[in-house]
């Protein structure tokens, strides 16, 4: 089972690209964060024609999340439980039945910049409720992930220049132990359970230049529950996908397990 996750930053401005990378690529699911579109003007019969079943989970013009999988979904979740009063649309979840069947969680975590600040605050208030849905999935000791934009670069390796982004939301001390409080639960980091290479990133500004100066950082993420640790076969970006027309600031990133 192939399951990508892919910041498409607006799926009207990159259609294109995204349905061209779905027929090269051909994942069996994939989670798509910031579709900047309302549900019901998501282009769904696009990816239904391609043979994906379609969910969604809609904002107007920020955020929002889907899956399109080719098989069968069950118990579609919308909204990370914690908070009634987050009208964010940021979180979906789904168990996709294929051979063994695997809960997925598609997430669009909160850029929380400028820091400090409410923004921040909200941030951190998210991964303090992610935290508690992370544990709740290890409890039930199946097969689950939780993929997407988690909006935090881990290590200093992960940025091309730590240095420019120490005060930033996504490198604050703060945020990274967060990150480890979730990650030290028991979950498996995809990437780096299956590669330490250099110079490994997912998103890199449209200004200054940076993709063409590999100025990146790695802020896309799989984590797995064990027992899906345990279907881990490998785990890839897609990395050329950056250097196409009209492409987004990320690159999908995708993990191969033995479902």
């Amino acid at each position: 089972m192939k399951i990508a996750s892919f910041n498409i930053n607006g799926i009207k401005a990159r259609i294109g690209a995204l349905t061209d990378w779905l027929e090269e690529a051909k994942p069996d699911v994939a989670c798509l964060q910031e579709i900047k579109s309302i549900d019901e003007n998501f282009p769904r019969e696009l990816f239904e024609d391609m043979g994906y079943i379609v969910e969604t989970h809609g904002q107007k013009g920020f955020n929002g999340v889907a899956i399109l999988s080719k098989l069968p979904l069950e118990d579609v979740t919308r909204g990370l439980p914690g908070d009634d009063t987050d009208e964010q649309a940021r979180w979906i979840e789904a168990t996709v039945m294929g051979d063994t069947p695997v809960r997925v969680c598609g997430m669009y975590l909160p850029n929380g910049n400028p820091a400090p600040g409410p923004k921040y605050d909200y941030k951190l208030s998210f991964m303090d409720r992610l935290h508690t849905r992370a544990k709740a999935l290890l409890e039930l000791e199946e097969p689950a992930l939780i993929c997407g934009d988690f909006n935090i670069i881990p290590q200093p390796e992960d940025a091309a220049r730590p240095e420019a982004w120490k005060d930033d939301a996504l490198f604050r001390p703060e945020s990274r132990a967060a990150w480890r409080r979730i990650l030290n639960l028991g979950f498996t980091e995809a990437l780096r359970a299956t590669s330490h290479a250099p110079e490994t990133y997912t998103f890199w500004d449209y200004q200054a230049g940076a993709w063409n100066r590999n100025d990146g950082i790695r802020i896309d993420h799989f984590l797995l529950t064990p027992q899906a640790a345990d279907l881990l076969e490998t785990c890839e970006i897609d990395v050329a996908i950056r250097g196409r027309e009209k492409p987004s600031d990320h690159v999908p990133i995708w993990v191969s397990l033995a479902a």
